[in-house]
């Protein structure tokens, strides 16, 4: 990156755009350790088969929503070049492409089966997981269509009201899932682990309509005309989106995939193996949020900065975007490390699940500095309208080096020179897997960044 000094409040900037992202990101997460530690209070069963289903769940809607993401560096470029008139028509192309995505997820949600024999699971499991996925297919079409809006308004830089939504629905869901968990709630009976997903597919919906009330009685949306000229579905610009959306989509699923996969490919060792893997990765996905909000807000200033043709501001967003995550993240990972026993005796009363997570907790602080660094850089070259590339990065390590090597380690060990990993082994892959992300990312967004490689965006 540029060695000159950045532009004085830049670094601010992005802490204003990405805090109010963290919140969000860190309430809606909220709702999904609240969802482990119910369930595994309810029962290990009930939480191996909600860590198999949401797993599956997690990665169909990160891949959908991936590509969805792609309004956020279209309405960036918009922004940054004053084409106000271009903002709405674009979102209004994001909604009908998210209820085209919803009708293939919904399906596949509901028919799994080809997924669940991948893994050896108990048929108690398997069938919880079933019914995981059964009902939480139903909030699916409002969470694709919320996805758009939140992609729409990081790009404006109004991110509060994502913030506020989050809450919200939050707030509404954990008393709900407990209800539903234990049966709390008169005539409806214990739905264990079900429970979580009739809950989360309300909240769904409810999100979708605090959105829509949003920009229906807020004044500074109405320049966009969201809802009083409707286009109808366009070729030109929904190819537009898929083009940049589909590799981001794909990027999401193998990066969320190498870790969510693991709960199938260790379901042979057991219910508490994969509860503990479920619990670490609850914790690693919490501390993710902090780049990842930092990466979001990189992504807007880049691309706006961009869209203004300002190819300097670019690349010094993206120089303290890294700065700042590397930083904290580094922070945050001392800090889990040393309260680390606590953080566990939050999730399950159980011994042997617990031991077990804590000893995989290390493996999640060694790789925070890295992954800061390649989730910032990822997400400064989507601001470049760059997404091919680094689909490729995303691959080679997450699938390549972590999912498969992480196999390898885990059942094979590495001959005489070392025994097999067990879970332990899927981890110690992933660190070396954000490592070389690091590196290959560094890397390519500072030859994108000082060759000035500045795709032009139609009027």
């Amino acid at each position: 990156m540029s060695p000159t000094t950045p532009q004085p409040g830049l670094a601010r900037r992005i802490i204003d755009l990405a805090w109010p992202v963290l919140i969000a990101q860190l309430s809606s997460m909220t709702q999904m350790v609240s969802d482990t530690v119910l369930t595994g209070r309810y029962g290990t069963t009930d939480l191996a088969a909600v860590a198999v289903g949401s797993g599956i769940y997690i990665s169909i809607v990160m891949l959908m929503v991936g590509i969805l993401q792609a309004v956020a560096p279209t309405v960036a470029h918009h922004v940054g070049a004053g084409r106000t008139d271009a903002i709405g028509p674009a979102v209004q192309q994001g909604f009908w492409l998210a209820l085209a995505l919803a009708i293939p997820a919904v399906l596949f949600l509901r028919h799994p089966d080809w997924l669940m024999q991948l893994s050896e699971i108990s048929p108690e499991v398997e069938a919880g997981a079933r019914d995981y996925l059964t009902t939480i297919a139903w909030g699916l079409p409002a969470v694709l269509l919320y996805r758009t809006f939140y992609a729409f308004t990081n790009a404006l830089g109004r991110t509060r009201v994502l913030m506020a939504i989050s809450l919200t629905t939050t707030a509404v869901h954990i008393p709900l899932s407990w209800a539903l968990i234990n049966g709390s709630l008169p005539g409806i009976p214990a739905l264990g682990g079900s429970g979580c997903a009739v809950s989360s597919a309300c909240m769904g919906w409810l999100a979708l309509l605090c959105a829509a009330l949003h920009v229906l009685r807020t004044p500074a949306y109405a320049p966009y005309q969201l809802f009083s000229r409707w286009t109808r579905p366009r070729a030109g610009p929904i190819g537009e989106l898929l083009r940049l959306g589909l590799p981001m989509g794909f990027s999401s699923f193998v990066e969320i995939t190498a870790f969510t996969l693991i709960a199938l490919l260790v379901a042979r060792l057991g219910a508490t193996v994969v509860a503990g893997h479920r619990i670490v990765g609850n914790l690693s996905a919490l501390i993710y949020m902090l780049p990842l909000a930092l990466a979001i807000a990189t992504l807007v200033l880049v691309g706006q900065a961009l869209g203004a043709r300002d190819g300097h501001a670019a690349r010094q967003a993206a120089r303290v975007g890294i700065l700042l995550a590397t930083g904290l993240s580094t922070l945050v990972s001392i800090v889990a490390w040393l309260y680390r026993d606590t953080l566990i005796m939050a999730y399950t009363a159980d011994p042997a699940v617990s031991r077990l997570a804590v000893s995989l907790v290390i493996y999640i602080c060694l790789y925070q500095f890295f992954d800061a660094i390649q989730t910032v850089a990822a997400h400064a070259l989507r601001g470049y309208k760059i997404t091919f590339g680094p689909m490729l990065v995303h691959t080679l390590c997450f699938w390549g080096i972590g999912l498969a090597g992480g196999y390898g380690l885990a059942y094979h060990g590495l001959g005489s020179l070392l025994p097999p990993q067990g879970v332990a082994g899927f981890w110690q892959a992933c660190v070396l897997s954000n490592m070389a992300a690091a590196l290959l990312f560094g890397t390519y967004l500072h030859i994108v960044s000082r060759n000035g490689l500045r795709p032009v965006t139609p009027a």
